[in-house]
């Protein structure tokens, strides 16, 4: 597919999980999240880049750890995800949070050399070219400054993985085929290696992502995530249909009422040469 229609579908898709997603994720997302936190050590005054930044989740955790000196710089693909935090970044009084809708692959207008630290929590299944995001990650830290990314584990070691395969039975989408490519095993260091990072390392981390009920389940699998533009075009019947397969691909995770519906992460981070 070509890249700006991958992205402008890419784009549209989550425009319209916006409203969803922190209900549907923020929870379960939170042990990558923390994690990726944690190994970038973010200082006072720190100017810091979040990369497919979404509603902000790790976007304002990042910007209480630089302090009102420090700077964030949130960018991502969607304008109602970069429109949602702008609001909630104002109404927290957080002035050193800015926002743009930008690309991973094309910071466009993002100088050289401009932060200490990157982050791209859970956003680079979704890019064009693994490559050319790196590059410009890469790119715009300064020498020795440091990326740290998630990304989702292996497909077998998540549970809600079949979400694909339900809707592509019903229509042809191309939102993410490469979507646990980086997660497979040496994968993610393979490509910061390969995009000239340096002091590598990686965690693999297993989770449990907990649901009431099938119904919630279900709503952050179809309306909260990278089907959400797909899911939207469905009929009535169509919507029934898929997230009853979807409930019954999940059946095994049932813990009373609700799903305990295993995940994988893997958060890896890597720094700019210095020379």
């Amino acid at each position: 597919m070509d890249a700006k229609l991958q992205r402008r579908i890419q784009r549209y898709g989550w425009d319209r999980a916006a409203d969803s997603y922190e209900a549907s994720w923020a929870a379960q997302l939170r042990p990558a999240q923390d994690r990726l936190l944690a190994m970038a050590a973010l200082r006072p005054c720190e100017r810091v880049l979040d990369v497919a930044c979404g509603t902000g989740l790790v976007t304002f955790a990042a910007a209480e750890a630089v302090g009102a000196e420090g700077r964030v710089l949130a960018v991502d693909i969607s304008d109602r995800m970069v429109g949602q935090l702008a609001a909630a970044a104002e109404a927290r009084h957080l002035r050193q949070v800015e926002s743009q809708r930008l690309a991973a692959e094309a910071l466009d207008g993002v100088p050289d050399g401009a932060f200490d630290a990157v982050l791209c929590s859970l956003g680079l299944m979704y890019v064009t070219s693994v490559d050319e995001a790196l590059s410009e990650i890469r790119r715009v830290l300064v020498p020795g400054g440091r990326l740290v990314t998630a990304v989702w584990g292996e497909r077998k070691a998540c549970g809600w993985a079949e979400i694909f395969p339900v809707v592509e039975s019903r229509v042809q989408t191309d939102v993410c085929p490469m979507f646990f490519q980086l997660g497979t095993g040496p994968s993610m260091t393979l490509a910061l290696e390969r995009n000239g990072f340096v002091d590598i390392s990686a965690d693999r981390i297993s989770t449990r992502l907990e649901y009431a009920t099938g119904d919630e389940a279900a709503d952050a699998a179809f309306a909260g995530g990278p089907v959400a533009m797909a899911y939207s075009r469905f009929d009535d019947d169509t919507r029934r249909s898929a997230r009853a397969d979807y409930i019954a691909s999940i059946e095994g995770y049932r813990s009373g009422g609700g799903y305990r519906v295993p995940g994988e992460f893997v958060i890896a981070s890597g720094r700019r040469p210095t020379a």
